[in-house]
């Protein structure tokens, strides 16, 4: 299982894997999601968060 963000709601990507003979079988990409603990409207919770989404949180932190 994938998971999906609880930010933006990323989740699995899906396509084909294709062979050397470029036969098509079907694959999925999963996000890359992380567990972490995250404050959120004053409340600190666990939260699963794609990695774009924690970057993000992190440079809007430093400004």
């Amino acid at each position: 299982m994938a998971g999906r963000c609880d930010l933006c709601g990323k989740g699995p990507g899906f396509g084909h894997r294709v062979s050397h003979s470029h036969r098509l079988t079907n694959r999925r990409w999963n996000a890359n999601i992380q567990r972490k603990r995250m404050t959120i409207n004053g409340v600190t919770k666990p939260v699963r968060v794609c990695t774009q989404c924690l970057r993000t949180q992190v440079k809007q932190a430093t400004r």
